[in-house]
């Protein structure tokens, strides 16, 4: 490096941020999880910090809040701030502008000296494995705060995280952030530290955590209402077989993927039909908040083209379409985080960390599906503005999607060399889907040419919030009443008012469905005879005993000895048409509590 020395910042172009007020233009005031965060580091003044926070609850906030804070005791001279994607370094130099930290996002390694104005740079990780010795020196030349955004990148690679270690070692302090699930790997995250857990296995250790479940509570982020589709779905494979095939189904992973391509096919009937619901919940959200906004996360760009096409026809107006390797993504993200258009469809730019508050509708129609991308994907929609807020999110009826739904606040550490037994592990590595879907992945030619759309038919499935599931298991039509009895909530409601709306509509549907069951039930024995009854009555009882089990995992057996015990009666082949009747009422009970 070649130059005189940047200038230090003066003393009367940077307030304290803490603890009477947030950085300036973040926020009004510190949220009480900042405020204990920053109390803890300034007690303890570590050079090392990990502050673990859901996304959407205020990471770059309290970060700037640091940075201020240590700029205006001296304590650092010059801020490096690094982000895993070139609009994120864009996003963090305007909120540090309005907090009094200006900083260059156009800095690159070996530039050398930047403009005496600033008092930081903002760089990739990518940018730092380019030329680490660069950063290394500029570290050492001054007193350094390295903020490290989504910290977890720095293990994407082997040589982000050797770049890392390199550039940022002679740092004075470093801040480590991150919002999403960490990766199981065996390579450790520079700068994090690890502690044996129980099974002697090393963990990431947080200074600091603040986790999805204390921030709803606390209404730093909003809840999430998440609306499952299934349907039919008709695809022709490479050898000529034509398959029909339930979405949420059981199927084999090659059949469940091929289900769910057959679905966001844009072509056919699925897509269309969950696009016209997600518009309809926008526009009962925009009721009550006026520039609510949609995102529909797509897994390729020439799906992202079709779903935006599909859009304007549903909605009347263009969509906003942002694709990874278009020079305009940024300023197109920007400029839908500002006005009050209803859609926007992307490939891979909001994935993580892009901050459109707005957000308030969002469809998951990508085929990644990767615990870390789901919690990125959905973390998009979860910042709260005002109380009674809800997010909506719209997703395919697919097992392992269902379930990453139902853990939104499982939190998990990073561990290291913990071996993989099961490619369908939360754990397992997630490199390479999470390579395509941020590389605006395309399908992979293997299982293009193995599939090929035929049709598909979208049927509303259930509702997931709270832990809980409501709805009426694929058997409503979209544009019916009843799917309109979940769309038409209203936009603003308490987490309670939420809850118990869920379950009046549930309770109402299962009353109906009870009475409807045994009108029907009667007339059909009426017309059979005892023996025809009760093989009826048997298939019945077993085809419940079989849903229970794929929906808990308990055995055949165990559910007929419990039911047996809970009602009487010999075992179901030799039991009475009462006896039957009870056990399947009682199976039906269990799954209406479970439910609600």
């Amino acid at each position: 490096m070649t130059g005189r020395p940047e200038a230090d910042p003066q003393p009367n172009a940077l307030t304290p941020a803490w603890p009477e007020r947030a950085a300036w233009g973040t926020a009004t005031s510190l949220r009480a999880w900042q405020t204990a965060a920053m109390r803890q580091y300034f007690d303890t003044q570590p050079r090392d910090f990990l502050a673990v926070a859901t996304p959407g609850a205020g990471k770059t906030t309290f970060a700037l809040s640091v940075a201020a804070e240590l700029l205006g005791r001296r304590i650092v001279d010059r801020v490096t701030i690094v982000a895993p994607t070139e609009h994120l370094k864009l996003q963090w130099a305007e909120a540090a502008a309005r907090a009094g930290v200006p900083i260059d996002p156009t800095y690159a390694a070996g530039k050398g000296r930047t403009s005496q104005d600033y008092v930081g740079i903002a760089v990739t990780y990518a940018g730092v494995a380019v030329n680490p010795l660069a950063m290394r020196i500029r570290t050492e030349r001054f007193k350094t705060l390295v903020i490290l955004d989504e910290v977890h990148h720095a293990g994407d690679a082997l040589s982000w995280g050797e770049g890392v270690r390199e550039a940022f070692e002679p740092a004075t302090r470093r801040l480590a952030l991150t919002g999403t699930p960490f990766r199981s790997d065996v390579n450790p995250i520079p700068f994090v530290t690890y502690a044996p857990g129980d099974d002697g296995v090393p963990r990431s250790a947080a200074d600091f955590t603040y986790g999805y479940a204390h921030a709803l509570a606390d209404h730093v982020v909003r809840p999430v209402l998440f609306l499952a589709y299934s349907g039919e779905m008709q695809w022709r494979t490479r050898a000529g077989d034509e398959i029909a095939a339930r979405l949420g189904e059981p199927l084999t992973k090659d059949l469940t993927n091929q289900a769910l391509r057959t679905a966001l096919d844009p072509g056919g009937s699925w897509m269309p039909a969950v696009l016209a619901a997600a518009d309809k919940r926008l526009s009962e959200v925009r009721r009550h908040v006026p520039d609510a906004g949609g995102l529909v996360i797509a897994s390729d760009q020439d799906s992202a083209r079709a779903y935006a096409k599909l859009l304007k026809g549903i909605s009347g107006e263009s969509a906003t379409v942002v694709l990874s390797d278009e020079k305009l993504a940024s300023k197109r993200i920007s400029e839908f985080t500002s006005n009050d258009k209803r859609w926007m469809v992307a490939v891979r730019m909001v994935s993580e960390g892009v901050d459109v508050p707005r957000l308030a509708v969002g469809v998951y129609a990508t085929t990644t599906s990767t615990p870390l991308f789901f919690a990125q994907a959905v973390g998009r929609f979860v910042r709260a503005r005002n109380r009674g807020e809800t997010a909506s999110v719209f997703l395919p009826s697919v097992p392992h999607l269902l379930g990453h739904a139902s853990e939104m606040e499982v939190e998990r550490d990073h561990v290291l060399g913990r071996r993989v037994t099961d490619e369908d592990d939360i754990f397992a590595a997630e490199n390479e889907l999470l390579a395509q879907a941020n590389a605006g992945e395309a399908a992979s030619d293997d299982l293009l040419a193995s599939w090929e759309a035929l049709g598909s038919e979208a049927r509303f499935d259930r509702v997931l919030y709270d832990g809980g599931e409501f709805g009426h298991s694929g058997e409503v039509h979209v544009g019916s009443e009843e799917e309109m009895d979940f769309l038409g909530i209203p936009g603003l409601l308490e987490p309670g008012q939420m809850r118990e709306l869920l379950q009046h509509r549930q309770s109402e549907r299962a009353r109906k469905q009870q009475a409807s069951r045994v009108e029907q039930a009667a007339d059909s024995l009426a017309e059979v005879s005892t023996h025809e009854q009760l093989a009826v009555l048997r298939r019945e009882l077993n085809g419940l005993v079989a849903a229970w089990h794929h929906r808990t995992g308990q055995a055949h057996g165990i559910t007929h000895a419990a039911l047996r015990k809970e009602c009487g009666g010999p075992a179901a082949a030799v039991a009475t048409a009462e006896q039957l009747h009870a056990r399947i009422d009682r199976i039906r009970e269990w799954a209406l509590r479970k439910t609600s």
